[in-house]
Formats: structure tokens, sequence, C-alpha cells
């Protein structure tokens, strides 16, 4: 198992993504992984040395970086030895099985697309959040921002590698599926979520259970919940919002609200590519990234992404 972790991606890197590389290892001791550490070797080498890690890693030297207000598609075309470049590169030619960073999340999508690919049959790759849920769950949410406009039969696809990540990678059993609207009754909704509705109640690969609005969203009426990438970025940028009032007032040390908290998930998995691939905040500190390489080995030991491709049902444009 060999994972390539992007070391100059975030806000406090490279310093946090070594300290959670550490954490990792002391966690993992006998793991039977190798961890390739992308980036800067001038910079990354001593901080290494001075966890003591060195020897259970391996360097990969990536001088330059992408910013985080650079084009994705021209800086990782005129960048292509930054260290989410290069990463991409080993996903692409097999030396290493999952790739994450917390760096610009544009230029982790264009390597997602273009370097490894959807899967055959994947009309368009989705992100997905984690959704913590009252009764200690956890649900899935997808589109949350990759596809701001969406095709129904793009909604239906969505359904199906949401819930085959919630039952492979979040055990959940039979997962129900939910379209995220304004209403519960079939027929609610704009023409979008109309045509999905049809297409999600005929699917005989998902348990679809039908609408839901924004107030079930923490409650256990659906494991995974469809929608465009538009709604979706708007419901996780407010819930992250909502998280930083509860923290400044407070309310954050909640044994509810602090599950709100980005470190404890990590980052976001691109769903319908052929190759894990995990996309990190870019405030991510030590415990993000530990959780960060924890998700990409779960994604790798499980093999999520052949049995994601023996799932995929094929839907046309």
């Amino acid at each position: 198992m060999n994972i390539g972790f992007d070391m100059m991606g975030g806000d406090f890197a490279p310093e946090q993504a070594v300290k959670g590389l550490s954490i990792y290892l002391q966690q993992h001791p006998n793991v039977a992984a190798i961890v390739f550490c992308i980036g800067d070797a001038e910079k990354i080498t001593p901080l290494l040395e001075a966890y003591q890690i060195l020897d259970k890693v391996k360097v990969v030297n990536a001088p330059e970086v992408i910013g985080y207000h650079e084009h994705p598609t021209k800086a990782f075309k005129e960048k292509p030895n930054s260290s989410i470049a290069i990463g991409f590169k080993m996903l692409a030619q097999k030396e290493i099985d999952a790739f994450i960073s917390a760096g610009n999340t544009g230029a982790m999508l264009v390597g997602s697309m273009f370097s490894i690919k959807a899967v055959e049959g994947v009309l368009r790759p989705t992100i997905a959040t984690l959704i913590p849920k009252l009764n200690g769950k956890l649900g899935l949410l997808l589109d949350v921002g990759l596809n701001a406009d969406c095709k129904p039969e793009q909604l239906n696809q969505f359904a199906q590698l949401g819930s085959i990540y919630a039952s492979t990678i979040l055990q959940i059993e039979d997962p129900k599926v939910a379209l995220v609207n304004v209403g519960e009754e079939e027929g609610k909704g704009n023409i979008l979520s109309q045509a999905a509705y049809g297409l999600l109640k005929e699917n005989n690969s998902i348990n679809f259970v039908g609408n839901i609005e924004g107030r079930d969203f923490f409650a256990d009426k659906a494991d995974v919940m469809v929608c465009d990438g538009f709604t979706g970025n708007i419901v996780l940028k407010m819930a992250e919002g909502f998280y930083e009032i509860a923290h400044i007032r407070g309310f954050a040390k909640d044994e509810y609200m602090s599950r709100f908290h980005y470190e404890n998930y990590g980052g976001t998995p691109v769903l319908g590519v052929s190759k894990p691939v995990i996309i990190g905040h870019g405030i991510s500190n030590d415990i993000a990234f530990k959780n960060m390489i924890d998700l990409a080995a779960k994604m790798i030991e499980s093999d999520f992404c052949s049995i994601m491709t023996k799932q995929i049902v094929p839907s046309k444009s």
C-alpha cells in the first residue's frame, strides 16, 4: 500500500503535514504502508528528521508549489514539478495507490479529471462531505461544489456513487438515499428536481426513500443526500460558518457540535475516478492530515475503486 502525500498543500504546510504524518505512524506502527512525501526536499527533510520519521518514509522532491490563487489548469500545466502535478503523475503511473492534498482544490480536480480520469460509465465525478447526525451516525451529502450545474442523470449517478461509498467506507447497510428538495412530496421542486426524482425512483441499484428538506439533514431520514453542487456547497459553507459561530460563542465543545469540526474527517474523496483522491481543507492541521491518511488507507484496503467500478450503473447523458 503506497500513499502519496502532498507535503506542501495547506496554509500550515509543511510542518502540520509532517506532524500529522508523525501521529499516523505512531498510531499505526505496524502498518504495511509506504508514505511518499511529495514536496520541496530542502524544506521537508529537516522536519522529517526533527520528528524522527525520515527513515520511515520516502521523499519525492517537488520544488514547485501551485498556489491557492493560481488558475488550476494553467498552473497544473506550467508547473510539472509541483507537488500536485508530481503526485498525479505517480498515481497515473501506479507508483502510488492513493493521493492526498490540502492544496489548490481546482488543481486537484484538474488532476483527477485529466490524469487518472473518470471510471468508465461515470458522467461526472463528484465530491461529498460527511454530515454528523444527532443519533451519532454520519450521513453523506453530495455534490458539494464540483458540479454547480447538473443534469437529472448526473444526480441519479451521484446517488449511486454516494450509496457505494456509504456502504463500503462508512459501513452503512443498505443506505437510504434521498433527494434534497423544497418539499417532501413527489412533484415538488424545480425542473431538475422533478426529473431527477423520476430517475431515482426507478433506480434499482439504490434504496431511494424520496425527498428530504434542509431541516432533515441531521435527522435519520437518509444516509445519502443528493443535490447539485451549487446547493451542496452553500449547505457546506453554511455548516462551516455555523460551527465557527458556535466556537466563538463557546458552544463548540458540545459533544454534537464538536463533530462539525473539519479536522475530524480530514478530507473529502473525489468519487467517480479510478484511484483514491482525497482533498483536504486549506487550513488543515495535524489531526486533519492524519485523518486524511487514515481515509486513504481505508479506501485502498477496502478496494473501494474496484468495487465502485463494478457496481456503477452507466447513465446516458
